[in-house]
């Protein structure tokens, strides 16, 4: 993930006018790029093993009070029998004809005992990794903030109606209170809340399906596979030719990718296809991402703006907070299909970034595996004067984490990643409203 540097250090709140705009987030190229990231909105949620990066202090005299979330649910297994049942069948029929070299023998065993336990109704549901993400997740944000995450504070959580969102919001509640055990906590997962919780427009789709079928579709030829990992699984050219062609490459790559989502499902993509091969299928899926939700004239600059509704809620429940003597959090479970527009949408590090060329996507920083990892989440922090008992929009400072990694914004800021709430809440009620 992006390592935002702090540079401003502990800079008084009076210094506010000195303080400049903030600069775009440092961008990653596609050399950066590794096997598990090229999983793109399958890469596993990078802070499961190892610790999410040190945040920066509040400034002196402000105390953390409330926050607001919204989290995609954790590592899943796919959605649908595609990615099973082709590669299953394709090299069951390679294997019967005795075309499989002893790479190609393993990957065969390998997609059966996937397939086998798939099969057996864990269609697109959470995986034990996934339900372990969230835990842990909801076990560092009382760690982050114990002054939020108290006995007498309030959680109110939400899920979409999906149940790896409804497990992955009771995961997050299992850590929460593994470590406060009396905190209030309210839950739902309502079609009530689906104009914000995970909302697409007609626009959005008829400017996608238009994009997909001339933008992407000829990007997508230019980055197709050729083939060369064919020489691996099979021992007959011909055959591999002829029988497999260029059917298996994506629905096999997607199989192997994703076993990093599961405790138990052997890792053996890099063995198989090169990091170049991984790539350039990622490119194809990271522009696919970016004309569904990213800021471009490609798809009338319209695809982040689906997220208004939810940005609007955040807005409006913030606002219930500060003006409320209880501590309280508002979390919300859904998926990556919001996440990243929302991104975009705050215009978070590189995401808000205006790209016109998808083959500017990979060096321009714009990588869909920072954004939307499984388990992925947005997290709005409140700070107000400690001494005071009530406070205005312009006494509250606010910072927001992407994957519990400190963001930049489009704002003037504090100190550090520290910004003033009236200030957001300007800036994006203005851009929502238009």
């Amino acid at each position: 993930m992006i390592k935002i540097k702090d540079t401003a250090g502990s800079i008084a709140i009076a210094m506010l006018s000195m303080v400049a705009l903030s600069m775009p987030a440092i961008s990653q190229t596609i050399e950066d790029i590794d096997f598990f990231e090229a999983g793109g909105n399958y890469y596993c949620y990078p802070w499961l093993n190892q610790a999410p990066p040190v945040q920066t202090p509040a400034p002196e005299g402000y105390t953390p009070f409330h926050l607001e979330h919204y989290g995609r649910h954790g590592s899943r297994w796919h959605i649908g029998s595609y990615n099973y049942d082709v590669p299953y069948s394709l090299l069951l029929k390679a294997h019967n004809a005795g075309k499989l070299t002893p790479l190609g023998d393993e990957t065969f065993h390998i997609v059966c005992d996937i397939r086998d336990e798939f099969i057996k109704g864990r269609d697109g549901e959470l995986s034990d990794k996934g339900a372990i993400q969230h835990q842990e997740i909801g076990k560092r944000m009382v760690e982050n903030y114990p002054e939020i995450f108290s006995s007498d504070a309030y959680i109110d959580a939400r899920s979409t109606i999906v149940i790896r969102s409804i497990l992955s919001m009771f995961n997050g509640l299992s850590g929460i209170q593994s470590l406060v055990p009396d905190i209030h906590i309210k839950t739902d997962a309502s079609k009530a809340d689906m104009y914000y919780m995970n909302f697409s427009d007609t626009t959005h789709h008829r400017i996608k399906h238009h994009a997909d079928t001339t933008l992407l579709r000829e990007f997508s030829q230019k980055h197709a596979n050729k083939g060369e990992y064919l020489s691996k699984l099979f021992n007959d050219a011909d055959y591999a030719r002829d029988s497999i062609g260029s059917e298996l490459f994506d629905p096999l790559f997607s199989l192997l990718i994703n076993t990093q989502s599961h405790y138990a499902q052997p890792w053996i993509a890099d063995k198989i296809f090169t990091i170049d091969e991984a790539r350039e299928r990622w490119m194809i899926r990271n522009a696919n991402w970016f004309l569904d939700a990213g800021n471009s004239k490609l798809t009338e600059n319209h695809q982040p703006y689906t997220q208004s509704n939810l940005v609007r809620n955040i807005i409006e429940s913030a606002d219930s907070a500060i003006n409320s003597p209880v501590k309280s959090v508002n979390l919300r479970y859904g998926h990556d299909s919001i996440i990243m527009p929302l991104s975009c949408l705050l215009e978070i590090n590189n995401f808000g970034r205006e790209i016109n060329d998808l083959e500017d996507l990979a060096n321009l920083g714009w990588h869909d595996y920072l954004a939307v990892p499984m388990a992925s989440n947005i997290q709005i922090v409140f700070y107000k004067p400690a001494v005071n008992e009530t406070v205005s929009d312009d006494d509250v400072l606010v910072k927001v984490l992407l994957n519990e990694t400190e963001c930049e914004l489009p704002l003037q800021k504090v100190t550090g990643p520290y910004y003033k709430w009236s200030d957001f809440k300007n800036y994006y009620l203005k851009k929502i409203n238009g």
